[in-house]
């Protein structure tokens, strides 16, 4: 029988080699998307967590290269999805076609959609109708999908990149609750400083080309997913996450009186699911064994923009929900 002594040596023996590896992802994902360090971050934290993404910016700042660089680094096989409002469930989930034999009978015959995939870009997804992008709910919840009543596995592991661009713009539709819930993080990417900018303009027109190559696979991610559901997480870092999340709800007990009023709609149990997993995430990519405070903290807008909403009266003073969630995380510290 395995003592505790040797189960903590064989933690730190597999923390150690999953940092490595990180490390190396982190490199060759850098040496693709330039300036974007805390983005990249932010993705590979989420799918350590075995999470979906929601990419969130303006055209041109190499969200779809983000996702197509790491689909290649991480060894997974992966599909793009470009969606537009004429988009069909069936374009994403597949469909059933009926075939005749040379006997001349006939039958149906299930043809999988891109989402049998291990790494799904669905890009634009906020361009597609409502009913298109709820077909990604169970898929996104599950790993499963349902099709004419039959049931059908994904592959494992499944995660969903998305990639939206800002509601303000032309052509949009704005993604369901229920959907929104379903993202690990919302992670916003913004334009690169100058200097990254001026790597951009010159790596990207000349004549050199990056051959990005596997860092692992499908089966060593699953085991680094595993791994992160191992860490420990002290008893102070999930009360803090319990606090950030419960007083984030508007007319809860446990509310903070001052942001109260702001809020139409706050997070779920989710959201503190999402933080459990994502801080144990941020300590693995650090090479630590456990999570701090200071990795709620960070975690709190990434994990939380997407499942608050505020209120009409909020908007209109001016309030927005990083002000928001800035309070809340001060609120940690006081306590």
């Amino acid at each position: 029988m395995t003592n505790l002594s040797e189960s903590g040596d064989k933690i730190i023996e597999e923390v150690e080699s999953a940092s490595a590896k990180i490390k190396e992802i982190q490199a060759a994902a850098s040496s693709i998307i330039y300036g974007q360090e805390d983005v990249v971050d932010l993705a590979l934290l989420t799918i350590l967590s075995g999470g979906h993404a929601l990419l969130i910016g303006v055209p041109g700042l190499a969200k779809t290269l983000l996702v197509e660089t790491l689909g290649t680094v991480f060894g997974l096989t992966n599909k793009r999805v470009q969606f537009t409002p004429d988009l069909m469930p069936s374009d994403i989930l597949g469909a059933e076609v009926l075939e005749e034999s040379s006997s001349g009978e006939r039958a149906f015959r299930f043809i999988k959609g891109p989402i049998f995939t291990q790494l799904l870009m669905a890009d634009e997804i906020n361009r597609a109708s409502p009913r298109t992008q709820s077909a990604l709910l169970q898929a996104m919840q599950e790993k499963h999908v349902t099709v004419a009543g039959v049931g059908y596995d994904l592959p494992a592991p499944f995660h969903v990149l998305a990639t939206q661009n800002p509601l303000e713009q032309e052509g949009t539709y704005p993604l369901p609750e229920a959907q929104l819930d379903r993202f690990l993080t919302q992670i916003n990417v913004t334009y690169p400083d100058k200097e990254a900018e001026r790597r951009v303009l010159y790596q990207t027109t000349g004549t050199q080309t990056h051959d990005l190559q596997p860092v692992i696979d499908g089966e060593q991610l699953m085991i680094m997913q595993h791994l992160v559901r191992q860490l420990p997480i002290g008893e102070n870092i999930v009360e803090a996450i319990l606090d950030l999340v419960r007083r984030a709800r508007p007319d809860h007990e446990e509310s903070l009186p001052e942001i109260n009023d702001a809020i139409a709609w706050g997070p779920g149990p989710r959201a503190a699911q999402a933080l459990s997993l994502g801080v144990r995430a941020r300590a693995l990519i650090d090479g630590r064994l456990s999570p701090s405070l200071d990795d709620v903290i960070a975690l709190a807008g990434p994990v939380l923009r997407h499942r608050m909403a505020l209120t009409f009266e909020a908007r209109t003073r001016g309030i927005t929900l990083d002000t928001i969630i800035e309070t809340l995380t001060a609120s940690l510290n006081e306590t």
